[in-house]
């Protein structure tokens, strides 16, 4: 295209954090080129806004209430195709106000870092020629992402580009890129962050990170603390998220502990995993990217049947995770990490083998490179 100054809207979705998170880091990325303007929109909020409260508010209790039929629906619709009966109802949704914002914006192209495709049906009515990519933020490749109208995929694996190349998508449209992250995390497993926070660093104690989520809805999350303040030498650091309750009830269980510390939502999950032997995690794609660019061994408690659990088995499947149903295994999981160097290395190394902690960078420089480099002058 050759524009000089493009304008490139990415489309997300509020259902958890890590739709958001993964737009962030990719403005973020575009923005530090200097050449083009982003604009967010969350568009099911925006076109459907009870509508969007609702779906969240049944996802969120599926996970607590009902994580068998979430998984069922999930798995059952993995091979959707996106001009199905059902597909086409599910990309409609949100087609009017994004119709609205594209007269607005008048973008160059539009990332989609959730997979809600009103945009491919809207470009093939109206004709326009408009660039489509998306951002898949799992490791594991639904079929409600592909869509054979999508200009590039953006996966956060080798294993899925093959996956999605066998599925009937292009090899020359999908790219390994990595799940975009926020600039923080990138190199901190290979010493090239500042020690610019040293708050947490504790040379006597092993120190193991419990991320409850952003909304703290991780399961059994006392009995895990229980019994890992009984392990030898062991602090623990929780992140309860937006979760006040689950925050205010662990520091009043565990008042005069010194070495269980609880945060609320924060912003230094960075200097955290930095200061962190392992981490304890539901598995969600973007915590667990932020985890395997940290270097950190994975243990994964009870993980939800959809996307989390298909995560959490493939990363269980390259040695970089161990999934546990009960406390006690988990806790033997994290006392044998602590106690034995070598398993412990064999996991690093594991994690080692997946890191892409670069994404956004990949993602923004071949966005730029593929629609926006200044066209070459003949000779």
């Amino acid at each position: 295209m050759g524009k000089a100054k493009p304008k490139i809207l990415i489309l997300y979705a509020s259902y958890g954090n890590g739709h958001y998170q993964a737009s962030r880091a990719i403005e973020a990325a575009l923005r530090k080129r200097g050449s083009c303007e982003v604009v967010l929109l969350d568009l099911m909020a925006e076109a459907h806004p009870m509508l969007n409260e609702l779906t969240k508010f049944v996802y969120m209790q599926s996970f607590k209430t009902i994580p068998q039929i979430y998984g069922w629906v999930y798995n059952l619709t993995k091979d959707m195709q996106a001009r199905s009966a059902f597909g086409s109802v599910l990309h409609s949704f949100g087609m009017r106000k994004l119709q609205e914002t594209l007269a607005h914006v008048q973008p160059d192209l539009v990332i989609h870092t959730f997979p809600q495709l009103a945009l491919p049906a809207l470009r093939r009515r109206t004709g326009m020629n408009l660039p489509i990519v998306n951002v898949l933020t799992d490791f594991d490749l639904h079929g409600r992402w592909l869509h054979p109208d999508i200009d590039r995929y953006y996966v956060p694996t080798e294993d899925m580009k093959r996956e999605a190349e066998a599925r009937g998508v292009h090899p020359d449209r999908v790219v390994a890129s990595g799940i975009p992250i926020h600039p923080a995390f990138c190199g901190a497993a290979d010493g090239l962050l500042p020690p610019d926070n040293d708050e947490w660093a504790a040379p006597d104690k092993r120190t193991v990170l419990l991320m409850a989520g952003a909304f703290g809805v991780l399961s059994g999350i006392r009995d895990i603390c229980r019994g890992l303040i009984r392990l030898p030498d062991v602090r623990v650091l929780i992140v309860c998220g937006r979760n006040e309750a689950l925050k205010s009830e662990l520091d009043q269980e565990f008042a005069g502990q010194p070495d269980i510390q609880t945060f609320g939502y924060v912003d230094h999950i960075p200097s955290l995993m930095k200061a962190s032997d392992m981490v304890i995690t539901k598995p969600g794609g973007i915590t667990l990217a932020e985890s395997i660019a940290s270097g950190l061994p994975i243990l994964i408690y009870r993980p939800v049947p959809g996307q989390e659990l298909n995560n959490a088995l493939y990363l269980q499947g390259k040695g970089a995770a161990l999934l546990s149903r009960h406390a006690e295994e988990l806790i033997r999981q994290a006392s044998e990490l602590l106690t034995d160097p070598v398993q412990a290395e064999r996991m690093k190394q594991a994690v080692s083998r997946l890191r892409k902690p670069f994404a956004a960078e990949t993602i923004a420089d071949d966005i730029m490179s593929k629609w926006f480099a200044p066209a070459t002058a003949s000779v």
